[in-house]
């Protein structure tokens, strides 16, 4: 669309129409009218588009000329990841749009929080040619950078094409970093340009075990710690969003390891990257004082970014169902390995780098 579209609608007039008119001396003959920004020409081919504006300004019109948006029904009795056409599926599109959470997982939509919805949703409607509405509106802005930012890592990975978003909130393009933006505000067409991402900048620092509570209930194994654990707080901006902890790692074979016990970024602030680097910053801290640092996930994502990583090297268990484990032993710690003999786990040692990674 081209050229200026004006849109009228009509309504019956009446007492109370007539009486508001009056009061604010407005002409008012049953008829509003609005003119619709004009459309500059489109890229043929993008991945990723925003029309970007204040409420009212005609962004959801204008939407609307690259196609009906896509509602998503979940039924009350099932959880979320009933909802998706197998268990990998399940997994790959609620991590990517950053819900990384395996309990919410497992919960049904109806009882999940504002931004966890949004993230459900967002997960089963993106596709090629995908057009959203109001995106991020109604969510805490945090939730916002880190949901653009892995849906832009997801559009990428997957190649989508044509995907379309529409928000009132200005402060997602550098996170989203849309290959065209119009504003509906000043009538602009603007390119994705050559801005980077906004850097996050972290602090991580040694804490007590009590600040597990805050926590503990976001973890996807278990909501227990070791009292010998070694722990950090991970703060971004003063505020607590993450907490990483490590055990020793007593073995007849190897001197001065550890291994990490719990690490886990709190929901609004997933899809970052965080967890990840702040597994890096707390196993070079080990390194740098000459130890070895060990990590066992189950975690896909997790899993598949140290499997890539030249930072991580797999050991010898990892992605193998523990056969090994002594079926005869009775201690505490082998009842609890036992437990888990069967499931796949990603495992690996943290080499490190030569300077460090800054906390």
């Amino acid at each position: 669309m081209t050229e200026l579209e004006v849109l009228r609608t009509c309504v019956t007039t009446d007492e109370i129409t007539s009486a508001i008119s009056k009061s604010f001396d407005y002409e008012f003959d049953g008829v509003s009218t609005f003119i619709l920004p004009a459309l500059p020409p489109i890229p043929s081919e993008f991945s990723i588009g925003l029309i970007v504006g204040p409420s009212g300004s005609g962004k959801s019109s204008l939407l609307k000329t690259f196609g009906d948006e896509v509602l998503v029904g979940w039924g009350t009795d099932r959880a979320i990841c009933s909802h998706f056409s197998s268990a990998e599926d399940a997994q790959h599109r609620l991590s990517a749009v950053g819900l990384n959470s395996i309990p919410t997982w497992m919960r049904p939509y109806h009882v999940l929080s504002t931004g966890e919805k949004f993230r459900a949703d967002l997960s089963r409607r993106l596709t090629n040619g995908a057009v959203i509405d109001e995106f991020t509106s109604v969510i805490d802005r945090n939730v916002a950078k880190a949901c653009s930012y892995a849906l832009r890592r997801y559009c990428d990975d997957e190649g989508l094409k044509g995907v379309v978003l529409a928000s009132c909130h200005y402060d997602i393009a550098e996170w989203l970093q849309p290959d065209w933006i119009f504003d509906t505000s000043t009538g602009r067409l603007t390119g994705r340009g050559s801005e980077s991402r906004p850097s996050i900048n972290l602090e991580v620092v040694p804490c007590s075990n009590e600040a597990w509570t805050m926590f503990s209930h976001h973890h996807y194994l278990s909501h227990k710690l070791n009292p010998a654990a070694r722990c950090w707080l991970v703060l971004w901006n003063d505020i607590p969003i993450g907490f990483s902890s490590a055990l020793a790692f007593p073995n007849g074979n190897i001197k001065k390891a550890w291994r990490e016990h719990r690490t886990v970024v709190l929901p609004d602030y997933q899809g970052l990257g965080i967890g990840v680097r702040v597994s890096e910053a707390v196993g070079q801290m080990f390194v740098d004082q000459g130890c070895r640092y060990f990590s066992k996930t189950s975690h896909p994502r997790m899993g598949g970014y140290r499997n890539a990583s030249p930072k991580w090297r797999p050991t010898s268990k990892n992605g193998k169902a523990r056969s090994d484990y002594d079926l005869t032993k009775k201690t505490k710690e082998d009842g609890h390995k036992m437990r888990h003999a069967e499931r796949v786990c990603y495992s690996h040692e943290f080499t490190g780098t030569t300077k460090g990674i800054a906390p």
